[in-house]
This record gives C-alpha cells, structure tokens and sequence, in this order.
C-alpha cells in the first residue's frame, strides 16, 4: 500500500457486482464521505482495493480469493457500502417535507437485500423509477444475504446501488 498523505484515510468498503463481492480498504481524502463516493464527479474508472477478499459467484460453488490488490470497473459496480460497523451520515434531511419511505426487496447479483428507499408522497415505486435519472440510488436500513452464503447477513444504515443493474421487488 502506498503511504497515505496528510489528508488522506483509509475506508473499509464492500463492493458488488453481478458476479463478485469484494472487501477491502479504499484510500479516500480526510473530508471525503465515502458512502456516497460513487455520486461525485471524482469516481475513477477502476475501484482500487488494497486487501481485498473477494468472493467469485462464477460456477457452481462461491469461491474465495485473496489479493493484494484488486481493480473493479466502476462500470461492472452493482452496490456500494461502508463495511459495516463504519457508516456516514445518511444523505436525506429527515424533515423534508412530502417524503415517504417505501420498502423494496432489491435482486444484486446472488444476493437479496430487503431495505428502503425514499420517494415522493405523491407518486408510487413504478413512477419513482421510471422518472429517476440518477446514476447511483440510496436504500436504507438494509439487510443483505445470499442464499449461496447462509452465513452471510449484514444490516447496513445506507448503500448505493446502480438502478440500471439491479431488479426491484416489492413484497
């Protein structure tokens, strides 16, 4: 790992994609709030993480890897999310006004999450979603698992997931 400069920390943080997750510890400036990194106009092209374990769902059986280092297209990214127990402030003001939690069950890959997303009084899921044009969207108060992995279950106050690569249900 490279030395970190003055203003700079390190971040533990899980990565998705359609056929992979990866653990590992991004480098981030001091100021940054890494949940919601993948908003700004500063993403990279490749997430680079240093100690990485990484879980390939390519096969029959999850099969673990671990490296050094490991560079993930931003491209491939499905979720983002602080490794639990870190998290961030949430990125709503829970006083605005005409604002409705609506509970969503969200396909990621193998994996099963069952949070919430936030959406106008006005209007329901389907419209929400048609209308959205944000590249990354927050789900909150998550529980995440995988019917591969029972041993697998994280709650998490807040993630970002790339609605163009994920399904959504509601139960």
């Amino acid at each position: 790992m490279k030395d970190l400069a003055y203003d700079e920390k390190i971040v533990m943080v899980m990565v998705y994609t359609n056929n992979m997750l990866a653990r590992g510890e991004v480098v981030a400036k001091e100021n940054a709030r890494v949940s919601i990194w993948l908003r700004t106009q500063g993403v990279p092209n490749y997430i680079h993480l240093y100690k990485p374990q990484v879980i390939s769902f390519v096969g029959t059986t999850p099969r673990n890897f671990s490296f050094s280092e490991i560079f993930i297209p931003t491209a491939q990214v499905v979720a983002f999310h602080l490794a639990p127990p870190a998290q961030d402030p949430l990125d709503y003001d829970a006083g605005e006004a005409n604002r409705v939690m609506q509970k969503l069950d969200v396909m990621i890959g193998s994996f099963l999450l069952k949070g919430n997303i936030r959406i106008s009084m006005q209007t329901d899921v389907a419209t929400s979603l048609d209308v959205m044009r944000a590249s990354w969207m927050s789900v909150y108060d998550a529980e995440i698992g995988n019917p591969s992995l029972p041993q697998f279950n994280i709650h998490i106050p807040m993630l970002l997931v790339n609605p163009n690569q994920v399904n959504f249900g509601i139960s």
